[in-house]
């Protein structure tokens, strides 16, 4: 049974002894506080994204680079610490021009264009037209539309630049490409090719021109409606906001870079943490002496202590905190066990 020292916030209390049997112990399950705004999974295909953008607070610098590569129809290469910010300012600028949902494009070591460009599922397609010379008897069967095999990836799609809910009219959309210093080193220079160019060409499209000039596919997303695709080639009709995430890992071509706008995003200070924070919960007034208290400690840490850490961390502290969670009792203290804020506050390069 838990015991006298058991804190309130509790739920689990590690007896291993079950109250319910096997129904959910709503008693305690309802001793949960709501979820951090950001955590609110409300429908199916949710944007979450949108809704950590709702608190963002981009510096002038941000706001500057942002309307000139609109201006320029030129990539953006955001630069900066895990947590800084970056993705965020894809949302927020999606969110505030109503651009639709972020085109989100997550790369790794194993991507190529392709994974942007389009995806086609061969295998689906030759399966069907099996089933159909199989249901025909054997005779010579029809092959199905090729359509229903592809899907534009996120590139292909911000390409085609049309909001799938609501006009054919065209208009840029936000296409987030993060962490490119995580990609193969032929990635950057072959994704600036098809951005120079603004098009590129399905091959399995253009070898069947001449029977279907026009197909229909896919775009990328959860309610993506279906693309026009002309003679195999899609065409840039409205040039995205390209948005390139960097962690610093690694050094472009000065080809790539000299096409680019670079940004580096600041961590936030003082006075912007306090912002980030009453944005998130701005009807929080009686908790703000140990909010207070939070960011004079995750500032020390940041920079006395010289410890890589992301806002995020000092999010999930203040939510715990408003939750009834007392962590102020650990801030300060020059001891490495600091209790859960020690874990909240623990750097995120593991030194």
């Amino acid at each position: 049974m838990p015991t006298p020292d058991t804190p309130a916030w509790y739920v689990f209390d590690g007896t291993a002894i079950s109250r319910t049997d096997t129904a959910p112990d709503r008693e305690r399950l309802q001793r949960l506080e709501d979820p951090p705004p950001w955590r609110v999974f409300s429908h199916p295909g949710a944007d979450q994204g949108s809704e950590r953008a709702r608190a963002f607070i981009p510096d002038p610098a941000d706001v500057l680079h942002v309307n000139a590569a609109l201006q320029l129809r030129r990539p953006l290469l955001i630069t900066g610490q895990p947590g800084s910010g970056k993705t965020t300012l894809a949302h927020a600028v999606a969110r505030e021009l109503g651009l639709g949902p972020v085109l989100r494009w997550s790369i790794t070591s194993r991507s190529t264009l392709q994974d942007g460009q389009y995806q086609y599922d061969a295998v689906a397609r030759l399966q069907d037209i099996e089933r159909m010379r199989l249901a025909a008897d054997g005779r010579a069967a029809e092959p199905t539309d090729i359509g229903r095999y592809l899907t534009l990836g996120p590139l292909g799609t911000a390409f085609y630049g049309t909001d799938p809910e609501t006009t054919d009219e065209p208009f840029p959309r936000v296409l987030l490409i993060d962490e490119i210093d995580k990609s193969d080193i032929d990635l950057p220079n072959d994704l600036l090719h098809v951005l120079e160019e603004g098009r590129f060409e399905i091959p399995e499209l253009v070898r069947l021109k001449e029977q279907q000039p026009a197909v229909e596919v896919r775009g990328w997303g959860v309610g993506a409606r279906r693309c026009r695709i002309v003679e195999g080639e899609v065409q840039c009709r409205a040039f995205p906001l390209v948005v390139m995430t960097s962690n610093g890992e690694r050094e472009f071509p000065p080809a790539f870079l000299r096409r680019c706008l670079r940004l580096r995003m600041q961590p936030p200070g003082k006075k912007k943490l306090a912002q980030i924070v009453a944005a998130h919960w701005a009807s929080a007034p009686e908790h703000q002496a140990a909010i207070d208290a939070l960011i004079e400690e995750f500032l020390r840490c940041r920079e006395q202590d010289r410890k890589l850490l992301a806002t995020d961390q000092l999010l999930h502290a203040v939510a715990l905190s408003i939750a009834g969670v007392d962590l102020t009792r650990f801030c300060g203290e020059g001891i490495e066990d600091r209790g859960v804020l020690g874990t909240l506050y623990a750097p995120l390069d593991g030194d």
